[in-house]
């Protein structure tokens, strides 16, 4: 059911918008069965219409995962598409140009690495939670701390939990690495878990914590920025919805000045970036 989802849209002359997201099979039906009715003869330029119908035509099989995951391969296949009908890169879409360049992190275990190649952090996947014990919660400060040793104290190091924490190991962990300047925590709980948010962020105000990975839609992300105990908001444009989804995420943001940092999304990301 995790499995790649694309998605092309042809027009009559011939041109061909290309829109990716996960789902599998069950992604697949609901475009080729449902969301098609609506897509099939329409202009892929009435892109506010289209994504509002396909939206509401898929309540009923959820608000947020699988369904999102659908129109969202379909909502970035007519954003390719609209930029071929113009001529133009979809980043001039949007908002086109507001920076010369995209500052880009690494993943991985090997910050040195990052930094040597020229990115301004690394993120380190966090190895061990709450089922670890002190054993585990020792060993994610140091690796932390050797991390921190090998790049020197100007680069950014970010810690990725994947929703895989709970509050009082937040809060341990923020409080064990202080001295190591991690610029944020990552996805330490799932998203919705608002008041564990409100938590951690009062018992550790000088931290910085994200999320949005996993959450869906301007509504869940209405909830994360109103509340306020989030630093970033990191939407993934393959399974938030789209462009067209995240540029009014990226709006509410904006009012409250919350950075956006896009997870995934390859290609999507660095056009809806630069806009």
């Amino acid at each position: 059911a995790n499995g790649t989802v694309l998605v092309e849209l042809v027009t009559e002359s011939g041109l061909v918008g290309l829109g990716m997201s996960q789902g599998g099979i069950p992604a697949t039906r609901i475009i080729i069965d449902h969301l098609s009715l609506f897509l099939l003869g329409s202009d892929p330029r009435n892109t506010e219409r289209l994504w509002g119908q396909m939206f509401r035509a898929t309540l009923p099989y959820g608000r947020k995962g699988l369904p999102l995951c659908a129109i969202s391969a379909v909502d970035l296949a007519l954003w390719d598409l609209c930029g071929k009908l113009r001529g133009e890169p979809v980043y001039k879409l949007p908002g086109g140009e507001t920076k010369k360049e995209i500052p880009c992190y690494v993943t991985g275990p090997q910050p040195l690495v990052a930094k040597e190649l020229g990115f301004f952090g690394g993120k380190l996947p966090l190895p061990y939670g709450p089922a670890d014990g002190i054993e585990g919660l020792n060993a994610n400060v140091e690796m932390v701390a050797n991390a921190r040793e090998q790049v020197g104290p100007d680069f950014d190091l970010m810690l990725d939990c994947y929703m895989a924490l709970d509050v009082p190991y937040t809060i341990d962990l923020a409080n064990a690495v202080r001295p190591y300047r991690v610029r944020w925590i990552e996805e330490a709980l799932p998203p919705d878990e608002y008041d564990g948010h409100a938590r951690i962020k009062t018992a550790c105000p000088w931290q910085r914590f994200s999320t949005g990975e996993h959450e869906y839609t301007r509504y869940g992300f209405r909830e994360l920025i109103t509340r306020g105990n989030l630093d970033l908001l990191q939407p993934d444009l393959a399974w938030v919805g789209g462009i067209t989804e995240a540029k009014k995420i990226a709006a509410m943001a904006q009012a409250y000045d919350l950075p956006v940092v896009p997870h995934g999304s390859g290609v999507f990301s660095t056009h809806f970036q630069m806009a």
